[in-house]
């Protein structure tokens, strides 16, 4: 299986200390704009990175509030024509750039960037951007690595800058009820909590050395990144204009298949209601031996400690084609779906059941006694149970009223990365092959120094 090489603990803290990424100098960061008027009236300039299919799907949201593209950027000239080609005139007078890097250093005018790229690319542009005094809405999944999830958390605690990641189902009201009636104790005591989706791969295999030509317009090189630069094959791109996730993040140089691309959803919610924190041991089980590519199927297990007004707890991934929740508790969804979900996110309590999709959106209650499931807005049970979170009108809006200094995201870097901290444990394990017991406040898997290399992925400098 293909490992990126050792990266130390120490050099990752050298990076933190840097000027301008250290603990003393990050709350001084701010927005690079920040002498200007504020207000829900403020027009931003915004900047793309990554003009594929999922900024197809987000761009819209983006410009509603009538703020104006100034910049893009991709290493692939088809996403920027496909892109230029459906928004027309709204991105018609940005300056393109290949060199995200370039684009920060020559368009001061940017306050805000939005970026879609690869998981890869998530944490070297976000970091960039920030640095810069940009504001920054990244896609999920936010890291590809435990060192980065840590780097960037640190960077959205200290700064002063508006983040948010991607994972919309955090902006529904039914998600925000969903924590609130988990908080008040509708379910009691949780026991377990399974997220689920039957999206499945092939299974894992190693990497082809056999390149296909590589399509005019696209710097494969910068494309690959931080990345190992692989052979390229047409099968790691989707088409311009399409979502790539499910190309390019089966492979494990790349991303961390469903886990990473579903898990920063289904994760959101249970780490949200619960507080989880960040586990202390992880564990996987897979059909297959790991080469090179995400396995067929997954059984992640994540075990949490005992948290302020919680007790322990247990949370379990699964996806392949027979992804579920464990018999019994499937059984409890058969007299209100006739079947079980092909996704979600079920909390299990010694009251009942609290079900979500996978998005932790629309969430519904089956309180022992009841026959069937029934909202978290509309359940009896939880008519008395105060609204304590903000709400929103939407995703997007809640970041760009955030950049102007209208309020706060709810899902700012500095949450987001903890949630992406829980899958990349449990990326380590499955590298490794075996349970492990793990660290947060140091950063490592306990009594194993030889995993460094797994929690601290190497990146090419190059294009960084």
């Amino acid at each position: 299986m293909y490992r990126h090489s050792q990266i130390t603990r120490r050099s990752l803290l050298k990076t933190i200390g840097m000027a301008g990424v250290g603990a003393s100098a990050l709350p001084y960061l701010v927005p690079s704009r920040a002498l200007a008027a504020e207000g829900a009236n403020r027009k931003l300039n915004l900047a793309l990175m990554g003009c594929g299919g999922r900024m197809n799907q987000i761009l819209g949201a983006a410009l509603q509030q009538g703020d104006e593209v100034v910049a893009i950027c991709d290493v692939d000239t088809r996403q920027i024509s496909q892109l230029k080609n459906k928004f027309g005139a709204k991105v018609e007078g940005a300056k393109v750039y290949e060199d995200y890097r370039k684009l920060l250093e020559s368009e001061k005018s940017v306050d805000a960037v939005v970026i879609a790229s690869g998981q890869r690319w998530h944490v070297p542009m976000s970091k960039a951007a920030m640095l810069a005094g940009k504001h920054v809405f990244c896609e999920k999944p936010l890291a590809h690595s435990c060192a980065e999830a840590r780097e960037i958390r640190e960077m959205g605690r200290q700064s002063k800058l508006a983040t948010q990641i991607g994972t919309q189902g955090g902006s529904t009201d039914t998600f925000r009820r969903s924590m609130e009636v988990i908080q008040a104790g509708l379910l009691g005591k949780i026991q377990e909590v399974h997220c689920w989706i039957n999206r499945s791969f092939p299974p894992s295999a190693p990497i082809d050395t056999n390149a296909d030509p590589i399509p005019e317009g696209l710097n494969w090189d910068f494309w690959c990144g931080p990345s190992p630069l692989l052979p390229y094959k047409n099968y790691y791109l989707a088409d311009p204009g399409r979502v790539g996730c499910l190309h390019w993040g089966r492979w494990l140089a790349f991303g961390d298949g469903h886990l990473a691309d579903m898990g920063a959803h289904g994760l959101n919610l249970p780490w949200h209601a619960l507080k989880l924190g960040a586990p202390v041991q992880a564990s996987v089980t897979i059909p297959e031996p790991l080469r090179d590519s995400y396995p067929s199927a997954t059984d992640f297990r994540w075990d949490f400690a005992a948290r302020e007004g919680f007790d322990p707890v247990t949370v379990w991934w699964h996806d392949g084609r027979q992804a579920g929740p464990p018999e019994e508790l499937g059984k409890e969804l058969l007299s209100t779906y006739g079947k079980v979900p092909g996704n979600g996110v079920l909390f299990a309590g010694e009251k009942g059941i609290l079900l979500s999709d996978a998005w932790g959106v629309g969430g519904v209650v089956k309180l022992k006694g009841d026959q069937k499931c029934r909202g978290v807005n509309d359940h009896e049970a939880g008519k008395s149970i105060p609204k304590t979170l903000p709400r929103t009108r939407d995703h997007m809006s809640e970041w760009l009223d955030a950049c102007k200094g209208e309020g706060k995201t709810f899902q700012g870097f500095d949450k987001a990365a903890c949630v992406a901290e829980i899958a990349m444990v449990g990326m380590v394990a499955l590298r490794l092959g075996q349970s492990i017991e793990w660290d947060s406040d140091a950063l490592k898997v306990k009594g194993s120094a030889d995993t460094e290399p797994l929690v601290h992925l190497e990146q090419r400098k190059k294009w960084l």
